[in-house]
């Protein structure tokens, strides 16, 4: 058995899961392989401009491959930062109802560091295509010193010289770097031969080649110490790589004495087992945990996809809904990874289901935006009504019609609070105006009721006072300044009401008498006042005075029907004896009937002029 360690048990140690997980390191946007110990804690409470600059400071250094790890894992955190960035614009698009499909989430943070990580990869390329060619060049420096090592049995010199030919040898072989994997058993197999070939014709030195021996051991037990510190070590990927370099370096050192040789092997074996099975036992457990954040994810995945299939009819429920979908994303970032096969996909579902219910959700507000704009018309226009209304003195019909208002403002729907509560201010100032007027008004009413009998009173003697003058006409205005004076004196005690009216127009009466006026003329004077009494307040009266247009326009219809039937009548009795009596009483009354159909046209015009 040779003093070296077996190269194919070596292997056969690594199986292909660990060669990948060593050898093989992968870092994405979503997953990680790379242990956390290693991770600077100062990287994850740095900024995105920090981790660049970082970055940036990395790739000054010489070798490209000795920051590798730092590399990655400035790569993974600036990534999770990114994307809890965009996750946070997102959120804030959709809450304000705009579009998140084809938005820019890229930064010029983000531009500048794929920039720089670029250049790494390009250098780590160079790099390893350089590190082929060096493996290529150091095989064949390789086996030109095995190839001398097989001369030096030829050499004609002393022993010491050759053993110090030997030595030199073995110091140029450890001195050279790797070699291509699939060259290395080979290339050990023949180097061991040749090791052991040359020690065989040193054999009759023993003292110089126990000296050997002896340097080699010492050597040998330095790397059993050192494999054996590394069960000590918390991270469990620096004592791998560590381990994989004292194999290297195991396999350099010469034999040692046979009695000797199965012993610091078994020392080297052991250590190395445990520091492997720690190695297993971290990645299954790895793997293990993996396999539990992935059942994790996948139940928050079908709680938001079941979420999102519900349909919600209020905002405080959409509301209430969210902040539950806002502790799952929560609980989601402190979930480790998923297994890499399925880490991405998971995301893409936990995504998925997230962004379906956000845009349900923005569905359903702008729907509701939609609606509020329409309810806000809807009240703007009532507002606009009553804001009309607020100034009539028209007591009894404006509160009815604001009433009315009052019971349609119920039914126009919800506005945002802010809209309700600047809207339903201004629709209660016009109600509150109005109503407060009109309860002033009413309070004053009943003050000047008595004042307001003193002055009918008075306008009453005013008139019976009067002397007629010669000229009609002044007569006639005098009389319609009483009678206008008489309207905007106001309202008197209802207890009096008509009595103090029956004085007045008895009156106005005496006056007329006095004059000798037709009661055609008279009738239709009277007529005309209460038509400009009304006209004094149009927007008060307005539909009183087409009432009283349509009422008049009825009853000369009903009179034109009636002179008909007369007509027709006496047509009738004309034919019969003894009927004189009765064909001059139906001329009598369709006399009558024309006269006040006359007085009735005269009315109409009064009423078209106004």
């Amino acid at each position: 058995m040779s003093d070296d360690i077996d190269i194919t048990e070596l292997l056969e140690s690594n199986d292909e899961d660990e060669t990948e997980i060593l050898d093989d390191e992968i870092i994405s946007d979503e997953i990680s392989i790379t242990d956390s110990s290693t991770i600077h804690v100062a990287y994850n409470e740095m900024s995105k401009e920090e981790l660049l600059e970082t970055l940036t400071k990395l790739l000054e250094t010489d070798n490209i491959m000795t920051i590798k790890t730092d590399i990655e894992n400035i790569r993974a955190i600036f990534y999770k930062k990114h994307r809890q960035e965009n996750e946070s614009k997102k959120q804030l698009l959709i809450d304000q109802g705009e579009e998140v499909e084809g938005f820019d989430f890229t930064d010029e943070t983000e531009v500048k560091f794929k920039d720089v990580y670029k250049q790494f990869k390009d250098a780590r390329f160079n790099h390893l295509k350089k590190f082929e060619t060096e493996k290529e060049d150091n095989l064949l420096k390789k086996n030109a010193l095995i190839d001398e090592i097989k001369n030096l049995v030829n050499k004609e010199e002393s022993l010491n010289k050759t053993f110090q030919d030997f030595r030199e040898i073995q110091k140029k072989w450890k001195e050279i770097g790797p070699v291509p994997q699939s060259e290395l058993i080979n290339l050990w197999e023949s180097y061991n031969h040749q090791v052991e070939v040359f020690y065989s014709y040193v054999n009759i030195n023993k003292e110089l080649r126990d000296l050997d021996f002896k340097k080699n051991l010492e050597l040998k037990v330095e790397l059993c110490e050192k494999t054996e510190e590394l069960l000590l070590e918390s991270s469990v990927r620096k004592a791998a790589e560590l381990l994989q370099d004292y194999h290297t370096k195991w396999r350099e050192i010469g034999p040692v004495m046979l009695e000797q040789k199965e012993e610091i092997w078994q020392r080297f074996k052991e250590a190395t087992t445990k520091i492997n099975k720690k190695h297993q036992d971290y990645y299954l457990n790895l793997k293990e945990e993996q396999e539990q954040n992935l059942i994790a994810k996948e139940a928050i995945c079908t709680e938001i996809e079941s979420i999102s299939e519900n349909k919600f009819d209020s905002p405080k429920k959409w509301s209430d809904i969210t902040n539950r979908i806002i502790e799952l994303q929560n609980l989601w970032r402190t979930i480790g990874y998923a297994p890499k096969k399925q880490n991405q996909k998971i995301f893409d579902r936990f995504r998925a289901a997230c962004n379906i219910f956000f845009n349900r959700k923005k569905e359903f507000f702008n729907a509701l935006k939609e609606q509020n704009n329409i309810n806000l018309q809807k009240k703007i226009d009532i507002c606009l009504i009553a804001e009309s209304l607020k100034e009539s003195t028209d007591w009894k019909e404006t509160a009815n019609e604001l009433i009315k208002l009052q019971r349609e403002w119920k039914n126009t729907g919800h506005v945002t609070k802010k809209q309700s509560d600047d809207i339903w201010k201004r629709f209660r100032t016009a109600c509150d105006y109005f109503f407060n007027k009109k309860d002033d008004y009413f309070k004053n009413l009943e003050q000047n009721l008595e004042s307001n009998l003193e002055l009918k009173k008075a306008l009453i003697s005013a008139v019976n006072g009067y002397i007629p003058v010669e000229n009609v006409k002044d007569n006639l205005d005098k009389l319609k300044e009483f009678q206008k004076e008489w309207t905007n004196i106001g309202h008197v005690p209802f207890k009096v009401k008509d009595s103090i009216q029956n004085e007045f127009r008895q009156a106005i009466n005496k006056q007329f008498d006095k004059l000798n006026i037709d009661k055609k003329k008279k009738e239709t004077f009277f007529f005309k006042q209460h038509i400009d009494n009304l006209k004094e307040k149009p927007q008060l009266n307005k539909y009183k005075i087409s009432d009283e247009r349509e009422r008049i326009i009825k009853n000369m219809k009903q009179l034109e029907a009636d002179i008909a039937l007369l007509e027709n009548n006496i047509g009738f009795f004309s034919k019969s004896k003894n009927a004189d009596k009765f064909i001059e009483e139906f001329k009598v009354k369709i006399e009558q009937n024309k006269k006040q159909l006359a007085l009735m046209q005269e009315q109409i015009k009064i009423i078209d002029n106004v």
